[in-house]
């Protein structure tokens, strides 16, 4: 190598080198997968997306201990739900077992206006000494220990019965103080503090939860199960990753000995490397100037889209002479090869069109990849390249491949009765046509599910398809409807039409509800006396109920809790995420549990005055994917027309564009055709492949359609793209056999839709002149 092109080189890797320092050190990766959902346009949409992630039933993990003895996993359940609750990763832990600090010592003498209790008794002499006789009962029983430090300030028990009243309705069996299943596992619920669509915060609180059940004494006897939509996230993008890592491994060195095995040079193989590098890079940098976070699946897909990229140094290899400089044969081929980045850029606008986050993301960083990754093949890579080189024209077999296919008959009307049969194809294809159901995309195996569903069940755990939607002015106003809504909803419970509910009036009562039981507070003089009565012939002393009546005097002047004041205790966080503020007004989230009957649901909120609504989140997300799918086509449509204008005056020819755009035009129904024939629904990432497809294609047909009269350049052009259909084969059809169902839709995609347009390319090009055999 010259001393010239060594400096050409050592420059272009040192700036590869500061590119990937200031990557590396400014990227920020992020991890919520509802970068990637379409834009909420409608209020329950905006709900949606909020609860897909946010809400109480998303951030949920149920956990089962099997395994040793039942006091052994009673005790793992107490110590584990111990850890937890000191872990800023969650902000509720319940197992079962009394929690006395599910209120902060401030907020305890809260107790009384938070308990329904004074609705209809009042704190007198009987009810008194009716409860410190019970009272006497429980010291004789196993929670003696519990009740001891309990008694002197809560001797009525409010405190557990607001426990009672915040765990989950229909709990499992209590033995030894911690929740069982039917199974004889010990069940817990830990909500955790990151969204339930995060795999990196989901994943975060799952490893802090294995350590802590690791650390405790004996958890070497038993086994954890975990379940719940942010632990299937983590095993989702578990699973992804894993198989796009062996996938990508397995199609490297495919790609490398299809290099070798075609060029024959290892120079040429890492030289035509580093525009692919650099467009890797660039789009990068193009995404951190912006935007403030990168998405992790947008580097995944875009690299997978950026593979377009690496048929521009491809095209330089194969269409250079014998003899003829790289420079002369890149400066000969860039007319072309610049309208086949420019088509690519504008089939991946559509991705910035859509509006979603994600792909605006995946727009940029594969526009500003195929630029670069063009631009330096076009005025880098040929400065570099070896003075001499083979002529793959000459390659073995070549020329009589070119010649069977110059053979081949190209009638006129060949896109006629193509086009008949994917019409009929899509007619009569069974099933839907659209795939709106995002969770038949969900790669999970069928265990798992059946366990969550089980689990679920056990533990009575909310619905993760409905939510009870209350909205008001403001957040008493929803309060207020909320406690509207109790006794219907008994009802229904009572009806078997659902197994349970949860409402913010069940945490935190409205203001009038408090201000009520408030009143009928007694004060210390009444409370005295009632309490000297109760007490006559009990074993009791009375000072021992001083913090008691210290309680209940603070109580009696206490302001009514807020929702802002609620938050410092525990259970703060759970009232927050069923009690949202919007624009202009406030929105109540109650979330049910063993919904069986949809429609009486609804009918009985309308018969209550159709203050609240059932919001059917699956019927949401299907409006959501729908919508979002019409936004794409119209990008895909404003993007082809675009294209046609853009080909058009490229090859200043009707006729041309008509060679190079029908191809990539009946080839993209063709695989539509064939996917829905076999019933496969279509999918957005059906739709994102068939534009991956789409630009691959575009660059057969622009070259294929140059037609220099030169049969040993259409063998060059033979050559280039077989080599690129080969590559593009190698990678998504190892994709397509994939377990994933998103991989998989894209690799069969894009694996089909590159062989349709090959043979598409080929057949309706001009015909060429036969290649002479020597």
């Amino acid at each position: 190598m010259s001393r010239g092109r060594l400096a050409l080189l050592i420059v272009w890797l040192a700036a590869l080198a500061s590119l990937g320092w200031f990557a590396a050190t400014r990227l920020h990766v992020g991890t919520d997968l509802r970068s990637f959902m379409p834009a909420p346009t409608t209020p329950d949409q905006k709900l949606l997306m909020e609860q897909v992630g946010e809400g109480p039933g998303s951030r949920l993990l149920l956990v089962a201990i099997d395994g040793g003895d039942e006091a052994n996993r009673a005790a793992l359940s107490r110590g584990l739900a111990s850890a937890l609750r000191k872990d800023p990763a969650f902000t509720q832990v319940v197992n079962g077992d009394f929690d006395l600090g599910m209120l902060d010592a401030t907020l305890l003498p809260y107790r009384y206006l938070l308990s329904p209790t004074l609705d209809d008794t009042a704190f007198d002499e009987g009810f008194l000494a009716d409860q410190l006789e019970q009272r006497l009962d429980d010291l004789g029983s196993p929670a003696a220990s519990l009740l001891k430090g309990l008694l002197p300030r809560d001797p009525t028990l409010e405190t557990l019965k607001l426990a009672e009243r915040w765990t989950p309705p229909h709990s499992p069996d209590v033995r030894d103080g911690v929740w069982f299943s039917s199974k004889g596992e010990a069940l817990l619920l830990a909500q955790t503090r990151g969204a339930g669509f995060d795999p990196g915060a989901q994943g975060e609180a799952i490893d802090h939860l294995r350590k802590a059940f690791a650390a405790l004494p004996g958890s070497g006897k038993s086994r954890l199960t975990l379940s719940g939509p942010g632990y299937f996230t983590v095993v989702v993008n578990a699973q992804t990753r894993d198989q796009a890592d062996w996938i990508g491994r397995i199609s490297t060195i495919g790609f490398v000995v299809l290099m070798l095995l075609a060029y024959r040079s290892v120079r040429s193989l890492l030289l035509g490397a580093l525009p692919v590098a650099t467009g890797a890079l660039a789009g990068i940098v193009a995404l951190l100037a912006m935007f403030p976070e990168v998405h992790g699946i947008t580097l995944a897909f875009g690299f997978t889209l950026l593979g377009v990229a690496q048929e521009y140094p491809i095209r330089v290899l194969s269409h250079r002479r014998a003899g003829e400089s790289a420079v002369a044969s890149a400066r000969g081929l860039w007319p072309l090869l610049l309208t086949a980045i420019a088509s690519a850029c504008i089939a991946y606008l559509a991705f910035y069109a859509s509006g979603v986050g994600g792909l605006k993301q995946l727009a940029v960083f594969t526009i500003a990849g195929l630029l670069a990754a063009g631009f330096s093949t076009r005025y880098l890579l040929p400065h570099l390249l070896p003075e001499r080189a083979r002529d793959v024209a000459d390659t073995p077999g070549l020329a009589r491949f070119r010649a069977w296919l110059d053979a081949l008959p190209r009638p006129r009307w060949l896109p006629l009765p193509i086009a008949i049969a994917v019409a009929a194809m899509l007619v009569f294809a069974p099933g839907p046509f659209w795939q709106n159901d995002l969770s038949a995309l969900t790669p999970l195996p069928r265990d798992l599910l059946m366990t969550d569903a089980r689990l679920r069940g056990e533990l009575g755990a909310p619905d993760v398809r409905y939510l009870l939607i209350v909205e008001a002015p403001t957040a008493d106003g929803v309060l207020v409807a909320s406690k509207q809504l109790e006794a219907p909803l008994r009802k229904l419970v009572d009806g078997k039409a659902l197994d349970g509910y949860e409402l913010p009036s069940v945490f935190l009562p409205d203001l009038s509800t408090q201000r009520a039981r408030q009143a009928k507070l007694p004060d210390r003089a009444t409370l005295d006396t009632a309490l000297s009565a109760a007490l006559d012939g009990m074993p009791f002393r009375k000072d021992l109920f001083t913090p008691f009546e210290n309680d209940v005097a603070a109580a009696r002047a206490l302001p009514p809790l807020t929702p802002e004041a609620f938050s410092r205790s525990p259970l703060g966080q759970r009232l927050a995420a069923m009690l949202v503020p919007r624009a202009g007004h406030w929105v109540g989230l109650s979330t049910l549990s063993g919904v069986r009957d949809p429609s009486a649901i609804a009918a009985a909120l309308r018969d209550a005055g159709g203050q609240a609504r059932l919001l059917d989140l699956k019927d949401a997300s299907e409006s959501l994917v729908a919508a979002y799918r019409t936004r794409i086509l119209h990008a895909v449509l404003a993007a082809t027309a675009l294209l046609f204008v853009t080909i058009t005056l490229a090859l200043r020819s009707l006729r041309r564009a008509w060679h190079v755009l029908a191809p990539m035009t009946l080839a993209t129904f063709l695989v539509l055709a064939v996917e829905r024939v076999a019933g496969i629904p279509v999918s957005l990432f059906h739709l994102v492949a068939l534009i991956l497809a789409a630009g691959l294609g575009l660059h057969y047909a622009l070259f294929f359609e140059r037609d220099t009269g030169d049969p040993a350049e259409q063998r060059r052009t033979l050559h280039a793209t077989v080599v690129c259909v080969l590559s593009a084969l190698l990678v998504f059809g190892m994709l397509a056999w994939s377990s994933i169902p998103v991989l998989r839709a894209i690799g069969l995609t894009v694996a089909l839709g590159v062989a349709f347009h090959f043979c598409l390319s080929i057949l309706m090009a001009p015909h060429a002149r036969e290649d002479r055999l020597p």
